[in-house]
């Protein structure tokens, strides 16, 4: 158990670092990337981005994480675009796989949403669900405080 820890947290952070955050500052009031865009005005998401409802059996929104857009190619892993009620990108999430994780996968080059603000990260176990049905872990990089986000 211990090991799997170990290799997930490894794996979780490559697969940050890939997403680009290791070229990231603090400044203060949160990780920002250079010409980084503001998430409260983004309200739709970029070209070639589809509704996640559209595209498996899963409701509009979902409670916790908003209303999600993927580019299909980028299945499993993502990146998922999150909305909240208001519109408003409140966070980009990557869903990986357990097996891939346990394979110690190589992520390379995975897409950075449009916003490349990064308050907090999260990561957690999801046991499967419609567009990833096996276990994986959803890594979610907060472009605003999840308080602020209207996802209830």
């Amino acid at each position: 158990m211990r090991t799997l820890l170990l290799r997930t947290s490894c794996a979780t952070l490559g697969l940050l670092a890939a997403a680009g955050l290791g070229g990231c500052t603090d400044t203060g009031s949160g990780m920002h990337m250079a010409g980084a865009a503001n998430a409260a005005s983004m309200s739709s998401p970029p070209a070639g981005y589809q509704k996640v409802s559209e595209l498996v059996k899963l409701p509009d929104f979902l409670p916790g994480l908003g209303t999600l857009y993927v580019q299909p190619s980028t299945l499993p892993a993502g990146p998922f675009l999150a909305y909240d009620r208001d519109g408003k990108l409140v966070s980009t999430i990557y869903m990986v796989p357990l097996d891939d994780i346990r394979a110690q996968k190589k992520f390379d080059e995975l897409a950075v949403g449009p916003d490349q603000t990064v308050k907090a990260v999260s990561m957690y176990y999801n046991a499967g669900h419609p567009g990833v049905e096996k276990p994986h872990y959803h890594i979610v990089l907060w472009h605003v405080p999840e308080d602020q986000a209207m996802l209830k």
